[in-house]
């Protein structure tokens, strides 16, 4: 069987906030790399129709050299045995590892926007440039009661997202000034090395 060289990736997320940022964000990460995303609007969505995907996509990624991105929120899953499930997922499904990354978001996307503030200042400037040396907010993906209701108290504090955070918009406000270099999430920075690592297999 010939096999291509990474050409395009697809992207399976859970939700269309993923879908907003990672517009702006994979261009950044993996230039020049043609990528479609796919948003199941709900994890449990994904999970169930995971099985039959990965089996489509098994069928032709060596012949036109497609990579497949899983990407999840942890939530109140342990982060370990929810990648363990999905990697053998695709193993079932007959696709290789050098062909798929799955990537946990701990504990979900929010942690991406709090781990660069200064795209934060920039999208919402009443949030304030040292908002990463408050003790909160120093660690992105341990801010207490999480990274949503850690993001949503912020902006509405500082006269943003009065009605709730707005997942969508706040992601299409914050992405397109994040630094994909610069990221003080763990989470962020494992998604951008694999993601690089995976296009580059085969090269």
């Amino acid at each position: 069987m010939t096999v291509l060289a990474p050409s395009r990736l697809e992207i399976l997320v859970e939700e269309p906030s993923a879908e907003a940022a990672l517009a702006d964000l994979l261009p950044k990460i993996v230039p020049g790399f043609e990528y479609e995303v796919v948003s199941f609007h709900g994890k449990e969505n994904l999970l169930r129709r995971l099985p039959i995907r990965l089996g489509d996509y098994a069928r032709y990624w060596a012949m036109t050299g497609l990579r497949v991105v899983i990407l999840l929120d942890r939530d109140d899953d342990d982060c370990v045995e929810l990648k363990a499930r999905i990697v053998e997922m695709a193993a079932a499904a007959g696709l290789p590892a050098h062909a798929t990354l799955v990537r946990i978001v701990i504990e979900e996307l929010e942690a991406w926007f709090l781990g660069d503030v200064p795209a934060l200042h920039a999208a919402y400037p009443r949030v304030p440039a040292s908002l990463g040396g408050q003790a909160k907010f120093r660690d992105p993906e341990s801010v207490p009661g999480g990274a949503w209701e850690g993001l949503e108290h912020l902006l509405r504090k500082h006269g943003y997202h009065a009605k709730g955070l707005a997942k969508v918009r706040a992601a299409r406000d914050i992405a397109p000034h994040m630094d994909v270099e610069n990221n003080r999430s763990a989470s962020f920075q494992a998604f951008r090395d694999g993601l690089r690592r995976l296009v580059k297999e085969g090269n």
